[in-house]
């Protein structure tokens, strides 16, 4: 925990009231009238003006001083798109970009609603968080790199084009990761916990963010600073775990890793999603701790991240009732204001979780996007409707629901962060999945891989035959080669089986004639198991199966340690 002064008590300051109404606003948008205060700079095709060359601060309070209030309301705003290219989309990718936000394209939503940034979206099979991914922008990393740069060149005709555009992306590592192809993928948050070594994970995250950054992606929703204090299936191995202090070590050295390359870290889910097992992208779920459990239980990782630096902090669709009961934290002051900002000191961008998901679809877009900025938020990430949440932003500065001076504070925020992501060069394209980024991610995995039941290190005897639940086939099949590789040999069938489950498996998916049993998730399933031997991987990546296919044949000791109880096992059996 960090050693700021805790208050005994939360503040009781009730949130601002809105009384805002027809937020959602109307197909035909009325010509804008800029407040006779400020310097009107709608979209040109000229290059604006550079502010004053210094720090990142001040040339964003230069900016913001010559923006109108139609800049300033795009500022704010991050929403998805569909679309595999800034400016040529498939027709299903324009009748949604249509929908959403009146346009065709990418770059047009860009132009349109002068927009502060953009994410990019996608998920996999095993993604607990694709309940609110509606589409996806991203396959390889050769297309996403030309999508950004289409991006950049639609942002560079913006009043405040002098700050670059955000593209943001959950590269989690694990179960949430947009972009797989191509580049190195890092094992899980879980794994990083188990192998308890901040510096490999600092190491891993340099390498991903270095290739994040080439790709021209500068916003990465990640490290999840949740602690994984319940079985939760939605925060699960995308947590550290469930120590609050060792968490939050992980944490810093990822946000040390990203932001050391110039990729913004972003902890999520303020004020702790893993303190529940219910899931925010079905329903709001409860954080029933008192607050001075959330303080010592569930804080230490925000705080860790905090003082390494992060520039972001993620907003979570979580009801803490013991501080602001009923108010999802995405809308409550009490949360972001007093406690984020006013007790854990932070001073950096909030963003909200995605506004699409059901417990921020309690209101119009439009009051929803004006209810989490005077909360504290910053940047309103995927609202469901463009044009909604824009309109009614814009009215609620013109109507005096939404203060100018919160308005222009979290555009401040906004583009300091941008000033400071744009200090360091990107890297090349050239830089992705080197034999030396590889080689960090392994060093992660390889110091993960725990063995909870059965000897420390000793080989498997051979021939081996790879079973796994249903659905893992690709799996299988590294764990095959790498095994190979390794010496062990492997038959169809007939041999000592290894079987595998990974997310969302239970213990209707384990084998009960199996040698050894892996799990690639959290090892909770492990407690069900009746194999001799019990390892746990927490990832199912390439650099885990080889990490895995090394201790199977004996040529590697797995020194990692489980970070969440197991019921009736061990955290290892390889000693202290």
């Amino acid at each position: 925990m960090s050693n700021r002064p805790w208050r005994a008590s939360v503040a009781a300051a009730a949130l601002t009231a809105l009384l805002l109404s027809g937020c959602s606003g109307a197909p035909d948008r009325p010509a804008p009238t800029p407040d006779p205060a400020i310097t009107s700079a709608g979209p040109s095709t000229s290059t604006p003006a550079a502010p004053p060359a210094g720090d990142p601060a001040a040339r964003a309070a230069a900016l913001v001083a010559t923006l109108s209030d139609e800049d300033l309301v795009g500022q704010v705003l991050m929403p998805y798109a569909y679309g595999d290219s800034a400016t040529k989309v498939s027709a299903g990718s324009a009748a949604g970009n249509q929908a959403l936000a009146g346009v065709d394209t990418p770059a047009d939503m860009i132009t349109k609603y002068r927009l502060g940034g953009l994410i990019l979206v996608g998920f996999s099979a095993d993604d607990p968080t694709k309940g609110n991914q509606e589409t996806t922008n991203v396959d390889n990393p050769k297309q996403v790199h030309e999508l950004t740069a289409g991006l950049r060149v639609a942002a560079g005709r913006l009043a405040a084009s002098p700050a670059p555009l955000l593209i943001g992306t959950d590269q989690e590592y694990g179960v949430v990761t947009r972009v797989t192809d191509g580049v190195t993928v890092l094992p899980s948050a879980l794994a990083a916990g188990a192998a308890g070594d901040p510096k490999l994970t600092e190491a891993a995250w340099r390498a991903a963010g270095t290739e994040l950054a080439a790709m021209g992606i500068n916003v990465d929703f990640a490290p999840v600073a949740d602690v994984l204090a319940t079985r939760s299936t939605v925060i699960g191995s995308r947590s550290y775990g469930a120590d609050p202090q060792k968490a939050g070590a992980q944490v810093g050295g990822a946000v040390r890793g990203l932001q050391a390359v110039g990729v913004a870290a972003t902890l999520k889910h303020f004020p702790g999603h893993g303190h529940s097992a219910d899931d925010s992208h079905q329903d709001l779920p409860l954080l029933t701790q008192s607050a001075e459990a959330l303080q010592s239980g569930a804080w230490p990782p925000f705080t860790a991240g905090i003082d390494a630096g992060a520039m972001a902090v993620m907003s979570g669709h979580l009801d803490a009732r013991a501080i602001d009961p009923g108010t999802p934290a995405t809308f409550s002051h009490k949360l972001l204001t007093d406690v984020l900002r006013g007790q854990l000191g932070f001073k950096g961008v909030v963003i909200t979780d995605g506004m699409n998901m059901p417990p921020a679809k309690r209101w119009a877009p439009g009051e929803a996007a004006v209810r989490a900025l005077n909360a504290g938020n910053d940047l309103i990430l995927m609202t469901p409707n463009v044009g909604q949440a824009y309109d009614g932003l814009l009215a609620a500065l013109r109507g005096g629901s939404l203060p100018r001076a919160r308005l222009v504070e979290a555009v401040t925020r906004v583009l300091t962060m941008k000033f400071r992501l744009a200090e360091l060069p990107a890297a090349q394209m050239s830089t992705l999945n080197t034999p030396a980024h590889r080689a960090a991610a392994d060093a992660l995995a390889a110091a993960a891989v725990t063995v909870l039941r059965g000897t420390c290190g000793g080989a498997v005897r051979g021939p081996v035959t790879v079973t796994s639940s249903a659905g893992r086939d690709g799996t299988r099949t590294a764990l095959t080669a790498a095994l190979t590789a390794a010496g062990v040999p492997v038959k169809p069938s007939g041999g000592t089986i290894v079987h595998l489950v990974g997310f969302g498996d239970g213990a209707s998916d384990l084998r009960a004639d199996a040698a050894v049993t892996v799990a690639m998730d959290t090892p909770y399933v492990l407690a069900d198991a009746a194999s001799p031997t019990l390892l746990a991987t927490y990832s199912s990546t390439r650099a885990s199966m080889t990490a895995l296919a090394a201790v199977l044949a004996g040529k590697a000791r797995p020194g990692g340690r489980s970070p969440v109880a197991v019921t009736g096992l061990p955290a290892t059996t390889c000693g202290t």
